[in-house]
């Protein structure tokens, strides 16, 4: 197991210098932007008994948010303070530090954030992280389920969600009523292409991208379609009817002229901020997380842009997935595990965890008690509530029952599928112009050259 658990963390070791830079868009965390990417230790000021934990983190404002809400914990707990010692580090060193420490069983720390595409690398084998489903028990009922099962494997949960990444759509009001379309019309793909094309003959600018350097609207479609990029055994299967459909489907709304490539290749990368910012683009389909790239990156459209849920192909389709993530794990022979555990599952999944999640980061809350707090959700003062012309939690509560995952997420081939999909599949359809099933054959070989 551990020769193997090092040959998986070499390969996504290799890819780190793609998506570093921009891992929420293959399918990263979504928060990662945040991260100062430089090393730096934070400990909490504790008086009294109390337990300390050490916390690696690469995100630094997670250790404000955990130090906060750590502080909470202790206030409700007298009897079980603890005291955090947070130590974020760059991604790529963080994640390769923490699997020499598990992998030579010394030097790892209590808790320990493991951003998504990383995450399927430590489930190869005997799991050296701690089983979450007892601590996650209190908030299971309220908590996205989806969001929990990406960090699980067997039945068993190693990892407190960060978010949802709801995936939804923003549309540019302005700019669409000015073309003469009712963004609140669009319910289907069909439509959605159908839409595109008249803002196209009218304005003359394109009307959404076609991803090469994400797969956020793509992997929604599939799940939707009911696809994914393994078949039912866990075997490899780009060349399935299903993803060639979508694929082509996506081909087919780029060969209308109203839908083109962007640069950097997704709305999410500071290569694209200004072809949106400047209204060369008028929709996005992203994670609910872009609504904070929208009040830090594309300032100049405040009050023109609405949520609203993403189409569907038909009646009945699930309505959303989750996109990028970060989990929280604790380490299984952590002295202190019990109660790392615990502490960590009230910090992440809480409703008063959950309501500074929205407040602090703009994400959407994993807890979906909270999103039917008006106080909250409606509060005037509230950044991203002023930012958007429609209240970004009404979508959220519609599509609150149908939001799904794709299930290749939690599997350990994902982050290779993921880069190939990234680095290659995509610009070779979309940019160079190889028939899609040409190209997924191509990526199929070279993905079974590496597994095998």
């Amino acid at each position: 197991m551990k020769k193997r658990l090092i040959a998986v963390m070499l390969c996504v070791v290799m890819m780190a210098s793609l998506l570093v830079g921009c891992k929420s868009g293959s399918e990263g965390s979504g928060d990662d932007k945040d991260s100062s990417g430089s090393a730096g230790t934070n400990t909490m000021e504790v008086e009294g008994d109390y337990t300390e934990l050490e916390v690696w983190t690469f995100i630094e404002l997670h250790q404000e948010f955990y130090t906060n809400m750590a502080e909470k914990w202790n206030e409700a707990n007298p009897d079980k303070q603890v005291k955090l010692t947070l130590s974020n580090m760059q991604y790529d060193d963080m994640h390769n530090k923490l699997s020499l420490a598990l992998e030579s069983g010394e030097g790892a720390p209590d808790v320990v954030d493991i951003e998504l595409g990383k995450f399927p690398a430590f489930m190869v084998g005997d799991v050296e992280l701690m089983d979450l489903t007892e601590s996650i028990e209190p908030y299971k009922d309220t908590t996205v389920e989806s969001r929990l099962d990406i960090y699980s494997k067997d039945g068993s949960r190693y990892g407190l969600p960060t978010h949802v990444g709801a995936t939804v759509a923003f549309y540019n009001t302005e700019l669409l009523e000015g073309a003469g379309i009712d963004y609140t019309q669009i319910k289907t793909w069909d439509e959605f292409k159908a839409a595109g094309v008249k803002y196209y003959e009218a304005t003359g600018k394109y009307f959404a991208c076609v991803e090469t350097f994400a797969n956020w609207m793509i992997n929604l479609m599939l799940v939707q379609k009911g696809g994914d990029y393994l078949d039912g055994d866990g075997n490899l299967d780009l060349t399935n009817d299903t993803l060639v459909e979508v694929l082509q489907y996506i081909k087919d709304m780029q060969g209308t002229s109203a839908f083109a490539t962007v640069p950097g290749g997704q709305p999410d990368n500071e290569e694209a901020y200004p072809s949106y910012n400047s209204g060369d683009y008028a929709v996005q389909i992203m994670p609910f997380w872009q609504t904070s790239r929208f009040t830090s990156y594309m300032t100049d459209l405040e009050g023109d842009v609405a949520i609203a849920p993403a189409p569907v192909w038909k009646d009945g389709d699930v309505k959303s997935i989750g996109g990028g993530g970060t989990g929280t794990a604790v380490v299984k022979t952590s002295e202190n595990a019990d109660l790392a555990a615990e502490v960590f599952a009230f910090i992440k999944l809480s409703e008063e965890a959950n309501k500074e999640v929205w407040n602090v980061l703009g994400f959407d809350p994993v807890n979906t008690a909270v999103w039917e707090d008006e106080e909250l959700t409606k509060n005037p003062d509230n950044k991203f509530v002023q930012f958007f012309n429609t209240y970004p939690f009404d979508t959220l509560n519609e599509i609150k029952d149908s939001i799904a995952a794709l299930d290749t997420l939690s599997n350990e081939k994902w982050p290779s599928i993921n880069n190939e999909l990234v680095t290659t599949t995509l610009n070779n359809i979309y940019e160079n112009g190889m028939p899609v099933k040409e190209a997924l054959e191509e990526s199929q070989q070279t993905l079974e050259n590496e597994f095998n």
